[in-house]
């Protein structure tokens, strides 16, 4: 994918522009996320210096969707020079169903190719009926063979999931 992005066209003809991922997205990209319910967002991780230590770490894999300079969709998409992951991976509750997660899943894992990496991983909430669908619809296998632990290294750095 070139550094400035590609035209598609959702299912209905809407004209949206997949891109990577600026720092100066940031409030755009919040905004989104803010708006999606049940959405869970990290006081320090999902802050605008962590958002923006990350996509430096990854400058090429994040990945958003524009609709008339309307961020509309977002990935946080980096690697360890292993594996990459996903993180925050959504599209605005209105534009759903027309490929544009897709779209960005797609452009994210031919940027982690780029980077001669081999596999993709995410976790997605069990309870996000609408995520595990869509990665299950989309070709992702579910692991049913390991188990996913994590530790705490710092206790301010608190999840709230939206209520909106």
């Amino acid at each position: 994918m070139c550094s400035t992005g590609h035209h598609t066209k959702a299912s209905g003809g809407t004209d949206y522009l997949i891109r990577p991922m600026r720092t100066e997205d940031y409030p755009s990209v919040y905004r989104l996320w803010m708006g999606i319910k049940g959405f869970g967002i990290r006081s320090i991780d999902d802050s605008r210096e962590g958002v923006e230590r990350f996509i430096k770490r990854n400058p090429d894999t994040s990945i958003v969707a524009e609709l008339d300079g309307e961020i509309i969709g977002s990935i946080l998409c980096g690697h360890d020079g292993r594996r990459g992951c996903f993180y925050h991976v959504c599209v605005r509750e209105d534009m759903r169903t027309r490929g544009i997660g897709r779209a960005m899943a797609v452009a994210a894992m031919k940027a982690l190719q780029a980077e001669k990496i081999n596999k993709v991983c995410l976790i997605a909430f069990t309870e996000n009926e609408v995520g595990n669908q869509f990665w299950k619809s989309v070709g992702w296998t579910f692991r049913k063979d390991l188990n996913y632990y994590d530790f705490v290294l710092n206790e301010e750095n608190i999840t709230r999931f939206n209520e909106t």
